[in-house]
């Protein structure tokens, strides 16, 4: 649409809101004071023309006054045409919650490692079809301009907005969500194995691209949830064919060769540089993975469309930089983000990252932080110009066994439900309660609805809660697990010795509730014993099978297992998450030729996840899907659930239209319902 088109368009509702002055400029107006503007279809957005039409103005657009040098910072990227040039024709127009921002500035965050601790920082620069909007229950456009459901919700159409762009000023068209779906998602040389959020009851879905505005993604069967998986889940649904598609055999016939001039063995191996062989976004660039060829390849980093794009990265860290193409703007015209730039750095150890917070030398920070941290930071945080909310949670502390180990003693001992039993009730919650959580959470048992939905009995979260040392003493020696040598521990049914070794790293849980647990178990007579670890060291054990113990937080809201199930299917979460059962996992993706066989109440929750997130939201037939899934998860009690509490959530009060969050969670992605592109600095 031209200017001129939508100046006549808009100037019935123009008349009547200005009584017949001239066209206005638009008005700066912000949650705080709409200054009469009317709502639009959705909470704090609108699309240009609508935001014009309430608004009765015509927006003239503005730059960061800094994007000319930044864009020079982004390897590859040509010089920058005119600003109207490089949004979208429709770009998504951004309510700030309480003031228009400036531009400038540097957004300090601070994560444990690569790819360790980081998804609160990857959340602020994240977009994809659509998002959840603060109020947790409604999505809303985001990089789709809208989305339309077929009768039985077995097409999604969505509509992209004409025009938008890529970092480098490539468009981005349809097309790139299907190289993304067929080329990199479903491809077995990139991705070994379909992620659950790109399969209906574990088959492939089809993506047409009638045009370069709309994606119909067909699915085998209904799958209402899928639109809330794409509002919450890390991965995007898109990627810059015009670059990627470039090293990609199946669409370039010479994309080896184009590889080997910069060294490399395959096109696909320049895929794994800048992708990784993985969906999540913080996967290291060629600039960490490949520093002796990143000079050679034409990008440092592959183009993006979030608020802002790699420029450096070394094992110290990362620097970003504000995209100039990106597709939001504010009420007064001005292009976001209003920050310019982003740094990065890493601290594994918790106390290290503490200190940083106090001292003010981060901006934003929830992930890895624990509410044993609150007493410190409420203490200092008038001292040290900075906020602190503490927030309800979607997830909390769990603990399972690994019922596939390798030492087969174990193995047997973990995969017998009377041990796992024993081991839940051995937990003192109550003061676990009080001294982990002061006080402030509630105990719980793991049924992986998280808030418990209606549909699940309240009941079904207390099984097995209750503290009862004494019970579980006597069903340890019920299942043969009895203290033969008189040292006070309990050995192996059948004698020999036994010793619980729990590792854990504080990004999944803190180490006060890990130590409680540990003595806990002990006193029961399993002797414990716990070992703090970096989170990829917990990450490869687990991987390999070498835990004898998991210790993550864990649970998802009713909207995101609509739409992914891996918490019912073994290992029953991601690489990043807390898993078990990993033979389980492999007998499952063989189809049997592999692994070992899980029991049948585990094949019974696969089938009825399935039946869950094919049947109509709100239905009979998916409540009752859905409190079959809970009370078997709590009766099977491979998960072992402990206290619900609040968590922190920290900002430094130069960051401003920072808002009070709804919950402190991954599972929403973090700052994602949030806007933080409406962010700016103000010292």
């Amino acid at each position: 649409m031209t200017r001129h088109t939508r100046t006549l368009l808009l100037s019935a509702a123009a008349t009547c809101l200005m009584a017949g002055t001239a066209w206005a400029e638009c008005k700066p107006v912000t949650m705080a004071d709409m200054g009469g503007v009317a709502p639009g279809d959705f909470p704090q957005q609108y699309d240009l023309s609508a935001f014009e039409a309430a608004a009765g103005c015509e927006m003239t657009f503005s730059a960061n006054p800094e994007i000319e040098t930044l864009n020079a910072e982004i390897k590859g990227n040509p010089d920058l045409p005119p600003l109207e040039e490089r949004l979208p024709e429709e770009p998504l127009v951004v309510v700030p919650y309480d003031a228009i921002g400036t531009y400038g500035g540097t957004l300090r965050a601070i994560s444990n490692a690569t790819e360790a601790g980081t998804s609160d920082f990857l959340s602020v620069r994240h977009v994809n079809l659509v998002r959840y909007a603060d109020d947790l229950q409604t999505i809303v456009p985001n990089v789709a301009k809208s989305w339309e459901w077929n009768d039985d919700f077995t097409q999604l159409t969505f509509k992209l907005r004409k025009g938008h762009k890529w970092s480098d000023g490539a468009p981005f068209t349809s097309a790139d969500v299907k190289f993304w779906y067929d080329n990199i998602a479903l491809d077995s040389k990139v991705i070994e194995k379909p992620k659950g959020y790109a399969l209906v009851a574990d088959k492939p879905m089809t993506v047409d691209t009638p045009d370069d505005e709309t994606v119909v993604f067909n699915l085998p069967s209904p799958k209402p949830g899928l639109l809330a998986s794409f509002a919450t889940v890390y991965a995007q649904p898109f990627l810059p064919k015009h670059f990627l598609g470039e090293y990609h055999p199946d669409l370039n016939a010479d994309a080896d060769t184009l590889a080997a001039e910069c060294g490399f063995a395959t096109g696909l191996e320049v895929i794994s540089a800048y992708y990784g062989n993985s969906d999540w976004t913080d996967t290291p660039t060629p600039m960490l993975k490949n520093p002796d060829q990143v000079d050679c390849l034409p990008k440092s980093t592959y183009p993006t469309l979030e608020s802002h794009i790699y420029t450096a990265e070394t094992t110290e860290g990362r620097k970003l930089v504000a995209n100039p193409y990106f597709f939001m703007v504010d009420p007064t015209g001005q292009q976001l983000p209003y920050i310019s730039r982003q740094d990065e750095t890493y601290a594994n150890d918790n106390e290290v990252r503490i200190l940083k917070l106090v001292n003010g030398e981060v901006d934003y920070k929830s992930q890895s932080l624990t509410l044993a941290a609150a007493p410190i930071l409420l203490e200092n945080q008038e001292k040290g110009n900075f906020t602190v909310q503490l927030a309800p949670t979607i997830a909390m502390p769990t603990f399972s066994f690994n019922v596939t180990s390798e030492d087969m003693a174990k193995r047997e001992l973990f995969g017998n439900v009377e041990f796992r039993k024993a081991m839940s009730v051995a937990i003192n919650r109550d003061e676990l309660n009080e001294t982990a959580f002061f006080g402030q959470g509630v105990p719980k048992q793991f049924i992986a609805f998280s808030p418990t939905p209606s549909f699940v009995d309240p009941e079904t979260e207390k099984m097995y809660t209750e503290y009862d040392p004494d019970g579980a003493k006597a069903m340890l020696d019920g299942i043969g697990m009895v203290d033969t040598d008189g040292d006070g521990f309990r050995e192996l049914p059948g004698g020999a010795k036994f010793v619980l070794n729990v590792q854990f790293a504080t990004q999944g849980i803190g180490g006060e509730v890990v130590e409680l647990v540990a003595q806990y178990w002990s006193d029961v007579g399993v002797q414990t014993t716990v070992k703090e670890v970096t989170p990829d060291e917990y990450r490869s054990a687990q991987s390999s099978n070498q835990l004898d113990v998991g210790a993550w937080e864990k649970g998802q809201p009713t909207a995101i297992i609509m739409g992914n199930k891996e918490l019912f299917v073994p290992p029953f979460e991601n690489y990043f998450a807390h898993r078990t059962g990993m033979l389980w996992a492999e007998w499952v993706d063989s189809n049997g030729a592999s692994g070992v066989e899980p029991p049948e109440w585990v094949k019974t929750m696969m089938a009825d996840a399935d039946a869950f997130q094919g049947a109509m939201p709100g239905s009979d037939e998916q409540a009752a899907a859905g409190a079959k899934l809970a009370k078997a998860t709590a009766e099977n009690v491979l998960f072992i659930g402990t206290v619900q509490a609040p968590n922190v959530i920290y900002h430094r009060n130069a960051v401003k239209n920072f808002t009070e969050f709804k919950t402190q969670s991954y599972e929403y992605y973090r700052t994602f319902p949030y806007l933080p592109a409406q962010w700016f600095i103000q010292e």
